[in-house]
C-alpha cells in the first residue's frame, strides 16, 4: 500500500471521545483511507471507552438506542437470510468481531456451528452468557477451516488490513464465503458531512474503504468479489449522528432526510452509505 502524508484526503476529529484531530490519507491506486496518525497497539483501547459506544452494550436508555437496537432486530435476520442463500447446507461459521453475540445467536438458531473472536471483554462476557463459544483470536485457530467467515462493520477496525485478508484466506475453506460490511466513504452521506461524518469514527476506524479497495483487496489472495449489497439503515443512523457532530444535537428530521437523498442518489451512483461485500473464496 502506498500512503504518503502530501496525499491528505481530510482532516477529521475524533468527536466522541479523546477531541484528537487525525489525517486521512488516500492510497490513490487502491482508493483506500488511512487514519493518521495510528494509536499504538497498547493505547487503542482506550478510544473504546465510552459508554456510549453501542455496539458493546446492550443498553437501551434513550430513544436512539431502542431505535439502533430496533434496526438491529430486523437486520440480524436478513443477515442469517444471506448467509442461507449462500449455503444450503448449513455448516461452521466464525464471526470476528461478535461484539454481544446477537448474530451468531441467531445463526446458531438457524442451524450453523458458530464461533466468535471478540476483544473486548464486556461484550465478550454478555454474548458468553447466551451460549456464544469463543476463539481467543485468529491466529489461535490453527487447524479449523469455516464454511463462512463473517465481519459486521470490523475491517476498519484491524490494525493490519493486508495481514488481516491473508488470516481470512487461510481460515475459509475451498468455495467459502466471506462477509465483509464496512461504511463507504464515497456515498452522499459522507460528502455531505465531510469531516463530520460519523463513520469516519477516528481513531477507532483505522480503515476507510471504498467498492474498488475492497474487490482489489481479496484479488490479491486469490478470492473473488461475487456480490456488493447495500446497508440501507446506515445511511439514516450515520446521519443522525452526523448532525449531532455538526450542531450539538440530534435533528431527527435533517438527519432522515440526509439518509434518504442518499439512498435515493445510491440508486443510481451504487456508492451507499455502508456496503455488504460477498466474497468467494477460489
Amino acid at each position: 500500500m502506498n500512503f504518503s502524508t502530501d496525499n491528505v484526503y481530510i482532516k477529521v476529529q475524533d468527536h466522541s471521545v479523546s477531541k484528537e484531530n487525525f489525517e486521512l490519507l488516500l492510497d490513490s491506486d487502491l482508493q483506500l483511507l488511512k487514519t493518521h496518525p495510528q494509536p499504538a497497539l497498547e493505547n487503542l483501547g482506550s478510544y473504546y471507552e465510552s459508554e456510549d459506544y453501542i455496539s458493546h452494550t446492550d443498553s437501551k436508555r434513550s430513544l436512539f438506542e431502542k431505535m439502533y437496537h430496533l434496526v438491529k432486530s430486523y437486520s440480524l435476520k436478513k443477515k442469517v437470510g444471506l448467509i442461507n442463500s449462500y449455503h444450503r447446507e448449513k455448516g461452521s461459521l466464525l464471526d470476528i468481531g461478535a461484539g454481544t453475540g446477537d448474530f451468531l445467536v441467531a445463526a446458531k438458531a438457524s442451524g450453523w456451528q458458530t464461533t466468535g473472536v471478540e476483544p473486548n471483554e464486556n461484550a465478550k462476557k454478555l454474548a458468553i452468557s447466551k451460549g456464544i463459544s469463543f476463539q481467543n483470536s485468529i491466529e489461535s485457530i490453527e487447524n479449523e477451516q469455516f464454511n463462512v467467515i463473517t465481519m459486521w462493520h470490523v475491517m476498519e477496525h484491524v490494525p493490519d488490513v493486508e495481514y488481516q485478508i491473508k488470516q481470512l484466506k487461510r481460515l475459509l475453506k475451498p468455495n467459502g464465503t466471506l462477509i465483509i460490511a464496512v461504511p463507504n466513504y464515497k456515498s452522499f452521506d459522507a460528502q455531505h458531512y465531510g469531516k463530520f461524518w460519523a463513520a469516519y469514527d477516528v481513531p477507532r476506524h483505522l480503515w476507510h474503504f471504498s467498492r474498488t479497495s475492497i474487490e482489489k483487496l481479496v484479488s490479491r489472495e486469490n478470492m473473488k468479489l461475487e456480490k456488493t449489497l447495500p446497508m440501507i439503515f446506515d445511511s439514516f443512523y450515520v446521519s443522525l449522528l452526523s448532525e449531532k457532530y455538526k450542531t450539538g444535537k440530534m435533528n431527527f428530521f435533517s438527519a432522515f432526510w440526509i439518509g434518504l437523498r442518499s439512498n435515493l442518489k445510491a440508486n443510481a451512483s451504487k456508492e451507499y452509505s455502508s456496503h455488504i461485500y460477498v466474497v468467494k473464496n477460489k
